[in-house]
């Protein structure tokens, strides 16, 4: 099969190169969200490697997010000025040289400029690609190709500790790197080969004011939101840095709403369906990262499992998340968005609820059987949620709408992570402090109990004052446990705030989009 006839036009209904062109899109974002899940496990290899300690390690996934949200926000301007596939191919590039750079690091120093440049490029990739399924799939084919698209961004970060694991255990810690290389090389060959070109606008005005400030923004209240549970707010840096970013991003905002030719046009939020569109996937993202986070500390630190076997358990609910994405876009495609969305908020949020019952005698099976019924209801519910957003925008504002979304989203997934592990450490510290309550002399019932552990412990040639750090170990234990049922069950609530936003979604006919797309391309041209 000859390079042109893989380059037909799109508007002749060429489905090879559809097909094909989005097969090459899903490897450059399935292999940049990888990425971003499978260096997790390398971090304590990494540690004793370039002889840092955790807080000197935290830089290695900070300085990556602070990038891609200073990044991603440009990924509209780069696209109007340069054209789409140029861009995703100089995207790719940039990734693939920043993995040989940090798989090549002999210092840290070395590492932390390696990941800028691997988050340079690494952050257009998902914008930019889901601006050009906008351009190649006519709007009654994109639910079904976002659904497989999907599929890289919801399954990536499942199957990244497992992988991860996997190559640590057996490997070494330079190959969660180095696998980036062949897979970032094949997709940049296959883009170029593949993918038809869009001329870019010479004249594309800059808007530097527009950059820095959402960069400045992005940047500030990525890093203090990164810290999690361990934010020090009695650290007057965290506070300037959280003024600073908010006000960055107010400041944002006021210059794009007044300027001729803002670098992000906000002012696609006026479309209220893709505004709803981007409140209700952030918040699922909320809801999300909360399970994806506590889970790992459930399987690993309560139940003792390896990152490896975590993974493993995990994995099947990646595997049904993307069986189901291509269904639900095939779905949404005929029925609408919700005769699909709501049955898959609705599974989601079963499932939370199911999981926020687990104690650590719970089977792994069934737990595991939870996982795989939550991830039939993000398989079912997210890709229709972002693609009837998207589909109110005019083409040409389509890459500005992406970057727009993906970088709110990303605030939303830190500013989750944070609210969750937050609570989770101030409920287990306040569960903690009322069970040792009970360890004092006026209880007598819990004296008795350390005295005759203290016997049995003696009796069988044991420390008799260990007793007392079993039964705090216990009490440790049962704190955490209640903390994540307690988290869990806050994911829960949050995934149930989703059904009544997703209701103010309303289907619009596929023939009036159509329309208004028709009436936009006749204008530009």
């Amino acid at each position: 099969m000859s390079a042109e006839t893989l380059k037909r036009p799109n508007e002749n209904g060429d489905s090879i190169y559809q097909w094909t062109a989005l097969a090459v899109l899903v490897i450059g974002t399935f292999m940049v969200i990888l990425d971003s899940s499978i260096v997790n496990v390398a971090i304590p290899k990494m540690m004793n490697v370039f002889s840092i300690d955790v807080d000197q390690s935290k830089w290695i996934i900070t300085i990556y997010s602070l990038t891609m949200g200073a990044i991603i926000p440009l990924a509209g301007y780069m696209t109007r000025r340069f054209g789409p596939k140029n861009v995703y191919i100089a995207s790719m590039f940039m990734f693939t040289l920043g993995s040989f750079l940090c798989g090549f690091s002999g210092s840290f120093q070395m590492m932390l400029l390696a990941r800028v440049i691997q988050a340079a490029g690494g952050g257009m990739i998902s914008p930019v690609s889901m601006s050009l399924i906008y351009d190649i799939f006519p709007i009654e084919k994109r639910g079904m190709a976002l659904g497989f698209w999907g599929i890289a961004a919801m399954a990536a970060p499942t199957i990244g500790p497992t992988l991860g694991g996997y190559i640590i255990e057996a490997l070494n810690w330079h190959m969660i790197f180095y696998i980036n290389l062949p897979i970032g090389i094949i997709g940049i060959i296959l883009s170029w080969i593949i993918l038809k070109s869009t001329e870019g606008k010479k004249d594309a005005p800059f808007d530097p004011i527009g950059f820095a400030t959402v960069a400045i923004g992005m940047a500030s209240c990525l890093y203090v939101l990164g810290e999690g549970s361990s934010i020090d707010w009695s650290d007057i840096k965290n506070i300037l840095l959280l003024v600073l970013g908010i006000g960055s991003l107010i400041m944002f905002v006021i210059n794009e709403l007044y300027h001729p030719h803002p670098m992000l046009d906000i002012r696609v939020l006026k479309y209220s369906k893709f505004t709803m569109s981007v409140i209700t996937s952030s918040v699922i993202n909320m809801a999300l990262v909360g399970l994806v986070f506590v889970m790992p500390l459930y399987l690993q630190n309560l139940r003792g499992l390896t990152a490896m076997q975590t993974g493993l358990v995990m994995f099947p609910s990646a595997m049904a998340t993307g069986i189901m994405m291509p269904l639900s876009g095939k779905l949404y495609d005929k029925f609408g968005s919700k005769m699909v969305i709501l049955p898959g908020l609705s599974i989601l949020v079963l499932a939370t609820w199911l999981l926020s019952g687990i104690t650590p005698d719970t089977s792994l099976h069934v737990i595991s059987s939870y996982l795989v019924i939550r991830g039939l209801g993000i398989g079912l519910a997210m890709m229709p949620i972002t693609t009837e957003g998207m589909n109110i925008i005019p083409a040409p504002k389509v890459a500005e709408a992406s970057a727009l979304s993906n970088a709110v989203r990303q605030i939303a997934s830190s500013l989750g992570v944070t609210i969750m592990t937050t609570l989770m450490t101030n409920f287990q510290i306040e569960r903690l402090a009322r069970f040792t309550e009970a360890i004092n002399p006026s209880n007598t019932t819990m004296m008795s109990a350390i005295a005759g552990l203290q016997k049995l412990m003696i009796a069988s040639g044991a420390n008799g004052n260990a007793a007392y750090s079993y039964i705090m170990g216990i009490l440790q234990q049962r704190a955490f446990s209640d903390s994540v049922k307690f988290t869990i069950t806050i994911s829960t609530f949050i995934a149930l705030l989703t059904i009544p936003l997703s209701l103010t979604m309303k289907s619009t006919p596929k023939t009036d989009t159509m329309k208004s797309e028709v009436s936009h391309e006749s204008i530009i041209h």
